[in-house]
């Protein structure tokens, strides 16, 4: 609904406005529209306390923060004043002005920081449209600037002025107002040298704390001051608030002085970064993202030129895709079906004891001769279609040395991130056709139950050192191997390749990429996302009809249990969704019986050393 109201430029402004009304702006898409994307915008461009946003992860959450609210102000010449302090790290000082802190007036409140990175494993062509919405900042030069990567002296930072808005709402004496930070005073230069001598405990990876640390995140502290039991980690967010890039609020540069008190250094740079590595952001308006498909996200500004995915058009988009895969796929159709289905999964329930949509899919029996380079080229494929993934060759050293699961470290305070803390719908191809032969060591291991943890109940599993905590997650995995995978599957798929396109599977995984021009596309990733979301039923009629057929297939095979039904409502409800339905029909179960007999059919084919599970 259009606003005629303006956006809030500075802090105090928005002190002026009451909630229901700033609400209302934000509730104008246009003008949520305008606010610059810092995941898109080079700090240089845009101005301290300016209006942005900030898309991404909340990977941490750290303790509450008590800060003055409102504060009182004291001169020289005895003169009083009111200031207001939410929505901002630094206290708003003027000249021979302090902090009365014995004001009766002082107000303190509570705020929570989320430590948010940006969505973790996005892929290029989803950053690029990111970008492409990203409008362009209202002020191209910056009040703090950073220059070949050279911080202000700390003198200089004192004395920076703030932006003219400031000065109209600070006080009314004539003298400059300049802003102050909550940490401890700046040393002169004559101290300089022992100020930046500062040990820098901690390295930038480290701080930035990315969960795929071979494709570094975007990091931002969001400071919230509300409802703060709706944020949950690994959630998807977009914040809007007041940015914060005072060269003051980064501990590095505290001289020897101001640490003598510290109990731990490493705690201290944790949690107070370099602002230019790690911006804050206040926030006062915040969406949740139900994908991370920038395509669908009302929250973006799209290009004009964008087609919707049509009901009309859904059944073309999927015979399309279904081709598509079935090329990569060395000409296996009912792979094809399943890989299809792998890829518009999602947990759409949980119960105590399972969670209800899963669909981990295996797909084994890979033909030796494709094993140096099929799994790469296949996952080229899968990325340019999916807005989130992460490609994992399971090697001896990846396994043995990489963090899987999130950790605490009581050192820093911190939530150090681990390789499976990722958004919902993040894809991971996990890649077993690179496993060697070797020992796998301790890490290794707890990394074999980790993934079978993600697998298994799509939780992952945090260590506190002294406890564990189960965070629920939604990672649709795809296994591929030479014989079954080691790790437990959902659905486990035996590829009956093609002769003729084993031996012209590079010419087919070229000829894919031909197909893939810009339009086809961007109707595939559409089509994608919005199969995922979409609702399906079951009625009640089909329901008794599936229970009898369960009773008949019991009585023709006594092995039948009840997980083999879970599969089959699973299997029918996503082929049923991949082809625009929005209730089971017959058909569709009926589709998704036959595929699952072919689908045993060849497990039995394989040899018996190969089949030692179920599924």
């Amino acid at each position: 609904m259009p606003c005629n109201m303006d956006l809030p430029s500075t802090p105090e402004e928005l002190d002026l406005l009451d909630s229901a009304s700033w609400k209302n702006v934000l509730n104008d898409v246009t003008k949520w529209h305008s606010i610059p994307l810092l995941n898109h915008t080079p700090l240089h461009q845009l101005k301290d306390q300016s209006l942005v946003r900030f898309r991404g992860m909340v990977q941490d959450m750290m303790d509450p923060e008590i800060y003055l609210e409102r504060y009182e102000v004291k001169s020289s010449d005895g003169g009083r004043r009111q200031q207001p302090g939410k929505y901002r790290d630094c206290l708003r000082l003027g000249k021979d002005e302090q902090l009365d802190y014995q004001a009766e007036s002082n107000v303190h409140g509570e705020r929570r920081t989320l430590f948010v990175v940006s969505v973790p494993g996005l892929n290029g062509w989803a950053k690029e449209h990111e970008k492409l919405c990203n409008p362009l900042p209202t002020h191209q030069t910056a009040t703090i600037t950073i220059g070949n990567g050279i911080k202000r002296s700390l003198d200089e930072r004192v004395e920076m002025e703030v932006d003219k808005a400031d000065d109209e709402t600070c006080c009314s004496s004539s003298h400059s107002v300049k802003r102050h930070c909550c940490v401890p005073p700046a040393v002169n230069k004559a101290e300089e040298s022992n100020a930046s001598s500062c040990p820098a405990v901690l390295g930038s990876d480290y701080l930035l704390n990315s969960p795929l640390p071979s494709r570094p995140s975007m990091a931002c502290m969001v400071k919230v001051y509300e409802d703060f039991d709706k944020y949950t980690l690994n959630s998807l967010m977009d914040f809007v608030g007041f940015l914060s890039v005072d060269p003051a609020l980064d501990a590095a540069t505290l001289d020897d002085d101001a640490l003598k008190d510290v109990d731990s250094l490493s705690e201290l740079q944790a949690q107070n970064p370099s602002p230019f590595l790690i911006p804050r952001l206040h926030a006062f308006g915040v969406k949740p993202l139900p994908h991370a498909n920038p395509l669908l996200d009302q929250s973006l500004k799209q290009p004009a030129e964008l087609e919707p995915v049509t009901s009309q058009s859904l059944e073309t988009v999927h015979k399309d895709l279904r081709m598509l895969l079935k090329l990569c796929l060395f000409e296996d159709d009912l792979c094809a079906e399943y890989l299809l289905c792998h890829l518009i999964s999602t947990v759409y329930s949980r119960s105590e004891m399972q969670s209800i949509g899963k669909f981990t899919l295996n797909i084994c029996n890979l033909p030796k001769d494709c094993l140096q380079q099929y799994t790469v080229k296949l996952y080229e494929i899968l990325e340019l279609l999916l807005p989130a993934s992460h490609y994992l060759p399971m090697t001896l050293d990846n396994m043995n040395t990489a963090c899987f699961a999130p950790k605490k470290d009581y050192e820093t305070n911190k939530l150090v991130s681990g390789m499976l803390q990722l958004a919902p719908h993040t894809h991971l191809l996990l890649d077993e056709t690179r496993m060697q032969q070797g020992k796998l060591e301790a890490n290794g291991v707890h990394a074999i139950q980790h993934l079978a943890n993600v697998i298994n109940n799509q939780q992952l599993k945090c260590d506190f050192q002294y406890y564990h905590i189960d965070y629920n997650v939604d990672i649709p995995m795809l296994v591929v191997s030479e014989g079954r995978s080691m790790l437990p599957s959902d659905f486990v798929l035996p590829i009956r390749a093609d002769v003729k396109a084993v031996e012209l599977y590079e010419e087919s995984l070229k000829a894919a990429l031909h197909y893939l021009q810009p339009a086809r596309l961007q109707q595939f990733r559409s089509y994608l996302t919005l199969a995922r979301s979409s609702q399906f039923s079951v009625s009640e009629d089909l329901t008794e009809m599936i229970q009898l057929d369960f009773v008949d297939m019991r009585k023709a095979n006594v092995k039948s249990s009840a997980d083999d039904l879970h599969g089959l409502l699973v299997l029918s409800r996503l082929l049923g969704i991949a082809r625009g339905k929005l209730a089971l029909d017959k058909e569709t179960w009926h589709l998704a019986t036959e595929f699952e007999s072919t689908r045993r059919q060849r497990l039995q084919a394989l040899p018996k050393s190969s089949v030692p599970m179920r599924n």
